[in-house]
């Protein structure tokens, strides 16, 4: 008994400087928005779920048009069989996003005059139409070219080639209906030289009216290789501007790196003013654009890492492991759903449920990034996020020794938010410091205007 009395003591002051001490107020938060990828206009999001040397690779793109006109071409390290292509819901990208989006996250000073142990509330034109099929394989293997599977998935039409020289290649496509930007031939030639496949896509238009949806729904593939990379290159042909790319990452060990470019964190855990909360897709934009700057505009940025059976604060429930299989993941304990993309000998021998995931965003051009995204898997399980706090002030009457040295240490935290947004968003500091605004019950003044009444100057 006497033990559990000192010991009971020690495990409440562990609760206290945990969720109140400055130093940890990080994981102490409520969520209240975040920065997902509904915030950029050209975004792909691409969703690799990998153990060893088996991926399952989803791929949502953000097309624009009439679906005739769709088609995409995918350079992948083996043949893939229509038993390894499936049709993903949108819904699955969605919720990974939503997971782990930059968020923004509030707290309430309590009553500085409060007894101090009170817990805070706290990318190709549509083929025409087949030709004769023997006249067709003639003319493929004249160019160099094979056809290794072709099938239908969903609302696609698709076919995997193999080649052996990019002209050849580029005319097959070209005499199939495929359009390609002109320069595609010196872009083809190092996968060819690889001995990549090429996964080519197109929109069955009848399927595509049957499924009664509105948006081309993502694709999924599921291979075996030792290459852990994600092509880019072919979709820079027809761009000028620049392209957003987040990527997420899904494995049982750990953190995925990116090997050939140099990848950093976005700012993240710093006070920001509190008007920011109505603001905050702009500010996450500004916020990206600005250390895409600073770096170059030619790194990754890693915007979240963390054990998927928890997150703290949640910008979104965690998935269930039905939604985690969807998304690829054919490592789980049990048997997998029957319409998964996972080909023979994908299980694991042993029952795991760790699941990690990395999220990459990567902002790109052709000359910033001339090669294609290569990866590699670590244990590094250390947990990071695109994290950023509003502290907003007690605003009740304060009447203690305490609570006038609380209200005098105000304006210099209010003037340090400020200075943060500013460096954080190349937002004019001016224009910030005349937005903010203190709420002291029903009255509303300026931060300045505070300032000089707490220190007794009148205006």
């Amino acid at each position: 008994m006497q033990r559990f009395r000192f010991i009971l003591p020690l495990f409440l002051l562990l609760i206290f400087v945990l969720c109140f001490a400055p130093t940890a107020w990080a994981f102490c938060g409520f969520y209240v928005a975040k920065a997902d990828a509904k915030l950029y206009n050209k975004a792909s999001q691409v969703v690799i779920a990998r153990d060893s040397d088996r991926t399952v690779l989803t791929m949502a793109n953000d097309y624009q048009g009439e679906v005739k006109d769709f088609a995409m071409v995918v350079p992948v390290p083996t043949v893939i069989k229509k038993e390894q292509v499936r049709v993903a819901e949108p819904k699955m990208i969605e919720r990974l996003d939503a997971f782990s989006a930059p968020r923004l996250v509030e707290y309430f000073d309590e009553d500085p005059c409060a007894p101090v142990a009170r817990r805070r509330s706290a990318f190709l034109a549509v083929p025409s139409a087949a030709v004769n099929e023997a006249e067709s394989t003639r003319r493929d293997r004249s160019l160099g070219v094979t056809v290794e599977a072709r099938f239908n998935v969903g609302e696609y039409d698709i076919v995997v080639l193999s080649a052996k020289e990019s002209g050849g290649l580029e005319t097959w496509l070209n005499r199939n209906g495929y359009k390609i930007p002109r320069g595609a031939k010196q872009l083809l030639k190092p996968y060819i030289r690889s001995s990549m496949k090429f996964f080519v896509a197109k929109v069955n238009l009848d399927e595509f009216e049957k499924s009664g949806y509105q948006f081309l729904r993502p694709l999924q593939i599921s291979y075996q290789s030792p290459k852990f990379m994600l092509p880019i290159r072919l979709g820079m042909i027809n761009s000028t501007s620049e392209q957003d790319l987040i990527v997420y990452v899904l494995s049982p060990k750990g953190q995925a790196e990116i090997t050939n470019y140099r990848t950093v964190k976005v700012p993240s855990n710093v006070n920001i003013p509190v008007f920011v909360k109505e603001e905050f897709g702009d500010f996450y934009k500004s916020t990206f654009q600005t250390a895409y700057t600073k770096e170059g505009k030619k790194v990754a940025f890693l915007e979240y890492a963390w054990d998927m059976s928890n997150c703290d604060p949640c910008a979104a429930d965690p998935l269930t492991s039905e939604e985690l299989k969807q998304a690829g993941v054919f490592w789980l304990d049990g048997d997998s759903p029957s319409n998964a993309p996972i080909p023979p000998n994908f299980r694991r021998s042993f029952p795991v449920s760790n699941v990690f995931i990395t999220r990459l965003h990567v902002r790109y051009t052709r000359d910033k990034f001339p090669e294609d995204l290569m990866f590699q898997d670590t244990s590094n399980r250390e947990s990071f996020q695109g994290r950023y706090v509003l502290q907003h002030p007690f605003t009740g009457e304060v009447k203690c020794q305490a609570g006038k040295e609380y209200k005098r240490s105000l304006p210099r935290r209010f003037e340090q938010e400020a200075q943060t947004l500013a460096k954080l968003t190349n937002w004019n500091i001016q224009d910030i410091r005349r937005k903010m605004r203190l709420t002291i019950g029903n009255l509303t003044s300026s931060w300045w205007e505070t300032l000089f009444s707490w220190l007794g100057i009148r205006m």
